[in-house]
């Protein structure tokens, strides 16, 4: 039986593993455990940055997402940035990042936001599929990144 709930410190370990599943099939992004779990650390700790929500199936944390916030002045309030959705590889095609999504979803509702953007490698057509599926569209805009 699966759970959702939000990240707690003490779930670093199993989130880092994770996030190393995500990171080996990203283009931009390479598996680094001791920058991810202070990654994770930081939302964890500040509820007011973002939100990480778990997918939990038999007590075993099998999927993740974050929600990141921020303000859209087009927008005039609060929007969410969705960020490293990942479903742990033998749990693929269970409809468990279906259920998460939906559970992301309600929570950026409930956290005030009017937006959730979020980004996937342009060839990973199976992710953008599943995203159009849950109602997302794609953007005219381009995502521009600069390393500092």
């Amino acid at each position: 039986m699966s759970n959702i709930r939000k990240a707690t410190i003490q779930d670093c370990d199993q989130l880092s593993t994770l996030l190393c599943f995500l990171f080996e099939q990203e283009a931009d992004f390479s598996p680094d455990t001791v920058l991810q779990e202070k990654g994770l650390k930081t939302i964890i700790k500040n509820q007011n940055i973002g939100k990480i929500l778990v997918l939990e199936n038999d007590g075993k944390i099998i999927a993740m997402v974050n929600l990141l916030f921020t303000i859209s002045t087009a927008l005039g309030g609060k929007v969410a940035i969705l960020e490293d959705m990942v479903v742990h590889p033998d749990f693929r095609s269970g409809g468990y990042g279906s259920e998460l999504l939906q559970a992301a979803i309600v929570e950026a509702k409930y956290s005030g936001c009017s937006r959730i953007t979020l980004l996937t490698d342009l060839n990973n057509h199976k992710a953008q599929a599943f995203y159009r599926k849950h109602g997302f569209e794609s953007s005219a805009m381009t995502p521009y990144r600069l390393s500092l």
